[in-house]
């Protein structure tokens, strides 16, 4: 063990009828709240968009493959299901999965209230497993059996709107221009809540037969695939590769049809999400100049409170390199106290919030109904170490006020 660290140690330890300096404790308290701060705004940025992709890719998958004319849109052109469409898009081998569905907007309504909507089919390939983790009550629609059925899968608060319950019957109408207005009516089966307001005020699920009835289309038209890839970062490649083959391909049922990613889809969305980095950023970058100031004020009261001692190990033959080692061995143990605190604090708030769901927001505003909370280790660790490593660094500035202390004037004075 290094006489530096001897040293530096020897000092951190409380004397008899001495406790640690006012401005020892503010550092720590600063390095702590600057560090769980940190911990919270990246969790609540990787939260957002974590619950969001995932949301979005539960409603509408990683890539979408349509009718150019449907973007936008919900009662646009069909396209037609053949074998060799099928097939070239599930020769590219980031296609994991591949689902059909037909999409037609309406309004639903009861005695006493009427909503827009967009009824979305799905057959019997459909992957459920969002909306079974979504489910709040009832049970999922069947699709794709023999016989075709009206079951109807509608959100939570939607039901509320309507004041309708699981076993209840609805009526949809569906307006057309220039066309007699049309009506049916379907069984809701089951309600679920995904926590984006937005879109669960709006999509109702069913078999995919009865949007193909509705929409007065043949057996093969739908409204396209929905395809999911091995994340929602790579299904912008996917989706630039399958649009490339769509548009050389010489196939008649190709024509018009192209391959959009998620994001293009719903572009307000995922904007709002980036200026969620830049919030990031700026706040990483408060904190980290908060714990700055405030470990270099104790750590230059510290060298002012130790001028003796610093004079006496000069003229013992210490060099000012050595003396700098002891006060950022000080430093360190300092900002280590303010880095437990800091990590204790921030991911005790952390796992409060995700079981819990302590912080709530207005899913108008912010689309989801809690603050998310995503915490990797990855990132967390890398936190840690980044702001130890800019930490410490920054402290050389301080310590350097060591190598203008003179040994024959200091110990002049008791």
């Amino acid at each position: 063990m290094s006489l530096e660290f001897q040293i530096a140690r020897r000092m951190a330890r409380p004397t008899e009828g001495r406790k640690r300096s006012v401005m020892e404790r503010i550092a720590v308290i600063s390095v702590a709240l600057s560090l769980s701060v940190m911990i919270l705004a990246l969790s609540v940025v990787y939260g957002f968009k974590r619950e969001i992709g995932a949301s979005m890719s539960g409603f509408s998958s990683h890539v979408v493959v349509t009718d150019l004319r449907a973007m936008q849109r919900t009662d646009a052109q069909p396209i037609r299901m053949t074998p060799s469409l099928e097939a070239m898009l599930k020769a590219d081998e980031g296609v994991l999965h591949m689902q059909r569905y037909a999409r037609r907007g309406g309004i639903i309504r009861t005695a006493d209230a009427v909503e827009g909507v967009m009824l979305k089919g799905v057959g019997a390939e459909y992957d459920w497993s969002h909306f079974e983790r979504w489910l709040v009550e009832g049970a999922l629609p069947r699709v794709g059996d023999s016989i075709r059925t009206k079951d109807l899968l509608l959100s939570k608060t939607l039901a509320e709107k309507l004041e309708v319950q699981v076993g209840d019957r609805v009526e949809l109408l569906f307006v057309e221009a220039g066309a007699t207005p049309y009506r049916d009516r379907f069984k809701v089966v089951g309600l679920y809540a995904s926590g984006m307001e937005e879109l669960d005020n709006t999509t109702l699920m069913t078999d995919l037969r009865n949007v193909q009835r509705l929409s007065m289309w043949e057996e093969d038209q739908i409204s396209g695939y929905e395809i999911y890839t091995t994340s929602l970062a790579e299904g912008e490649a996917l989706a630039a590769r399958l649009d490339h083959q769509l548009l050389y391909d010489e196939e008649v049922e190709a024509d018009n049809v192209t391959a959009f990613w998620v994001q293009d889809l719903y572009p307000q969305i995922f904007d709002w999400l980036k200026t969620h980095d830049v919030n990031a950023v700026v706040i990483l970058v408060i904190m980290l100049v908060v714990a700055f100031f405030n470990m270099s004020a104790a750590l230059l009261i510290l060298v002012l409170e130790r001028i003796r001692m610093i004079g006496v190990l000069k003229a013992l033959g210490m060099q000012n390199g050595s003396l700098r080692k002891v006060f950022l061995y000080r430093a360190t143990m300092i900002a280590l106290r303010g880095f437990a605190w800091g990590n204790g604090i921030g991911l005790a708030i952390c796992w409060l919030q995700d079981h819990f769901h302590l912080l709530k927001l207005d899913a108008e505003g912010y689309i989801l109904s809690a603050v998310p909370i995503a915490l990797e280790w990855g990132w967390w660790l890398l936190l840690n170490v980044g702001f130890a490593a800019a930490i410490i660094l920054l402290m050389l500035l301080p310590t350097s006020v060591v190598a203008t202390v003179k040994p024959d004037e200091t110990m002049r004075y008791e």
